[in-house]
């Protein structure tokens, strides 16, 4: 299904625009959260405990996926460092002697900036997320009551 017929079906949605555009926002952030394979599961909670559109909350969620989640959180260390001073982002490594516990050694100076980044990347783009959803709904609606 393309972009354009999941927005259709979204902004069809008989919830109120506030609730809608919330529910995708909500599920923006939580897809775009350092916490990669407990989205989904964190997009049904959120959408339970506070009430919000859970079809919603879920396509919000998967805006994120595996071709894009690479990209998020390649930008969001990036990000995340220049805006905490971290200069060195990737450190030499040697490819040939490498582990699991090597690796993760070597790229713990990014864990702080990998967080930051990816949380403000998620208000950003939940902000955005809610803006876009909600023009849609109110222009969607307002011209379905229009003579």
């Amino acid at each position: 299904m393309a972009l354009r017929d999941k927005l259709r079906e979204v902004v069809s949605i008989q919830d109120s625009p506030r609730k809608v555009a919330l529910s995708f926002a909500v599920g923006v952030f939580l897809g775009m959260s350092p916490l990669l394979g407990l989205h989904t599961v964190l997009g049904i909670a959120a959408a339970l405990i506070f009430r919000l559109n859970k079809f919603v909350t879920i396509l919000g969620v998967y805006i994120t996926n595996p071709w894009t989640i690479v990209p998020l959180y390649t930008f969001s260390t990036w990000l995340g460092a220049k805006m905490l001073g971290v200069e060195e982002i990737i450190p030499a490594i040697d490819w040939d002697g490498i582990t699991f516990s090597y690796f993760l050694k070597e790229m713990k100076h990014l864990l702080w900036p990998f967080l930051f980044g990816t949380t403000f990347v998620g208000i950003l783009s939940a902000a955005l997320g809610y803006v876009v959803i909600h023009h849609a709904i109110m222009k969607s609606r307002s011209r379905k009551e229009a003579p």
